[in-house]
C-alpha cells in the first residue's frame, strides 16, 4: 500500500484552511479584547503574557518536532532508494553464477521487475495505479525466486554454492522494496498534526487578544502567512510524491541500473 491522501488535503488546501483559521482566530483575540475593554473601561485588557509565552513555545516546539521528523523520514527514503538499487546491481551479477541455460530467463525477468519498481514511482500520485503496479512486482518477485530456486538446485553448468550467494541478493532485493513501501505508510499519528493546528489556533487567539488595541493587519496576516506556509513545507516534506517535492532525481537510480541490464 502506497499513501493515500489527497494532494489538494495536503499542500494548498491544508496551507488555505491554516491560514483562514488564523485569520479567523487573530480577529476573534481582538474582538474578546475589545468586549473586556469596554466592559472593564481599560486601556489595556488583563495581561495573559505567560500564558502567551507558555503557548507561542510550545507552538514553536511541535513545529520543530514535526518538521525534523519529517526531514529525517524523508532522508531515510533516499537512502532507501540507494540501497535498493544497490541490491538490485548485486543480484544482477549474480546471477552470472546461475547454469548457463537459466540466466537468459532468470535477466529477462529481472529486467521486468526493475521496469516494475520503476513505473511504481512513475505513477504517483496516481495512488490506484501504483497499487496495481505493485501486485505486479510482487508476482514478478515470486516468479524470480522461483526461477532462481529451481536453477540453483542444478549442479551442471552452474558454480558452487550458487544458492549460498544468489538467493540472499534476491532476498534483499525484495525486502528493501518491501521497506520502501512501507515507509510511505510511516507517519506521525493524526492527533499530532491536530495538535500542531490547534496550537497555532490558540496562539492566534491570543495574539488578536493582546493586539486589540493596534490596528496592523501586516502583522496579522503576516503571522497567518509563516505559520501556514510553515505547515505546508512540513506536509510536503512528510508526504513526498504528492506535491512539490518529488524524489524523481534519487529514483535516476534505479533508472541506470536498468539501463546497465544488457
Amino acid at each position: 500500500m502506497l499513501d493515500v491522501v489527497n494532494d489538494a488535503v495536503l499542500g494548498g488546501g491544508a496551507a488555505a484552511g491554516v491560514f483562514i483559521g488564523i485569520v479567523l482566530f487573530l480577529a476573534l483575540g481582538r474582538w474578546i479584547g475589545r468586549w473586556l475593554l469596554a466592559r472593564g473601561g481599560g486601556s489595556h485588557p488583563p495581561s495573559v503574557g505567560s500564558l502567551e509565552a507558555a503557548v507561542f513555545g510550545l507552538l514553536g516546539l511541535m513545529i520543530a518536532f514535526t518538521f525534523s521528523g519529517a526531514l529525517n523520514r524523508f532522508d531515510n527514503r533516499r537512502v532507501q532508494a540507494v540501497d535498493e538499487a544497490n541490491a538490485i546491481g548485486t543480484a544482477w551479477y549474480r546471477i552470472d553464477l546461475l547454469p548457463g541455460q537459466a540466466q537468459p530467463r532468470t535477466r529477462e525477468l529481472m529486467r521486468s521487475y526493475v521496469d516494475s519498481r520503476i513505473a511504481t514511482y512513475r505513477k504517483l500520485p496516481d495512488v490506484a495505479a501504483a497499487q496495481q503496479e505493485i501486485v505486479k512486482t510482487q508476482k514478478l518477485q515470486n516468479e524470480i525466486w522461483a526461477h532462481a530456486v529451481a536453477a540453483t538446485a542444478q549442479t551442471a553448468g552452474g558454480r558452487p554454492g550458487a544458492d549460498l550467494l544468489v538467493m540472499p541478493a534476491l532476498n534483499q532485493m525484495f525486502d528493501l522494496a518491501s521497506t520502501r513501501i512501507a515507509a510511505t505508510q510511516i507517519h506521525p499519528p493524526l492527533i499530532i498534526y491536530a495538535m500542531l493546528i490547534g496550537l497555532a489556533l490558540a496562539s492566534a487567539l491570543l495574539a488578536g487578544y493582546q493586539a486589540c488595541t493596534e490596528n496592523d493587519p501586516m502583522h496579522r496576516f503576516g503571522f497567518a502567512l509563516i505559520i501556514a506556509l510553515t505547515i505546508y513545507v512540513i506536509l510536503e516534506i512528510e508526504y513526498p510524491r504528492l506535491g512539490f517535492v518529488r524524489l524523481d532525481a534519487i529514483d535516476q537510480l534505479l533508472v541506470n541500473v536498468r539501463a546497465g541490464m544488457t
